[in-house]
């Protein structure tokens, strides 16, 4: 068996180590995981994981990267999906992503969400770096969304309205898990809906 995975392209066996990983951090808190049960888990050695890896430290990060890669990803490719019904709202189809990667990838949302953000530097600075990255998405959809409408405030008005739709969509999350009879089409729609009225009545606010 080891032999035939030592043969595999280094890609993969790396993806494999990083699976392993996940796993690993989502049951426990980073401290508590030892790096044995990973190459273990993983099928390999631990100075095999140390080689493709780097330190403890550079398996976690290389977690928190990966699986914030993938979040990106999946709301990225629904918002710019080419089947998607006409007229329907491209914000509603990110934040249903989001919430599907949530409820679909338990062990990422806790590593991501749940440990990495606890656990101080390197890692929290990761984890925001990942965040910001979210909400750099959603505030160019928010821009594209409203047809100009944000003209006259610029990108500020933008990065502020994807930040209330991510930080809802944070708190969200961690309810939907905790309430499975939620599905993630009821969230996408709270999170839209409530974006797009703080947008109406900023739009009020400031009409003359």
């Amino acid at each position: 068996m080891k032999t035939t995975q030592r043969r595999l392209p280094r890609r993969i066996r790396e993806q494999q180590m990083i699976d392993a990983a996940v796993t690993a951090f989502s049951r426990g808190d980073y401290h508590s995981v030892r790096v044995e049960e990973i190459a273990e888990a993983a099928g390999t050695s631990k100075p095999t994981v140390y080689h493709y890896l780097g330190s403890k430290e550079g398996i976690f990060t290389a977690c928190v990267h990966r699986e914030g890669e993938r979040l990106i990803a999946a709301i990225r490719e629904a918002v710019h999906d080419p089947r998607a019904r006409s007229g329907e709202d491209p914000l509603r189809r990110g934040m249903h992503a989001f919430f599907t990667f949530v409820t679909g990838n338990r062990e990422s949302w806790t590593v991501l969400y749940r440990r990495a953000a606890v656990q101080g530097e390197p890692f929290a600075a990761e984890a925001t770096r990942m965040r910001d990255r979210v909400m750099d998405e959603v505030a160019g959809l928010i821009t594209s969304c409203t047809g100009g409408l944000l003209d006259e405030h610029g990108a500020k008005d933008a990065q502020l309205l994807a930040r209330i739709a991510v930080s809802t969509a944070d708190a969200y999350a961690d309810w939907l898990l905790d309430h499975p009879e939620e599905s993630p089409d009821a969230m996408a729609g709270h999170v839209t809906e409530l974006t797009w009225s703080h947008l109406r009545a900023r739009r009020a606010a400031t009409a003359p």
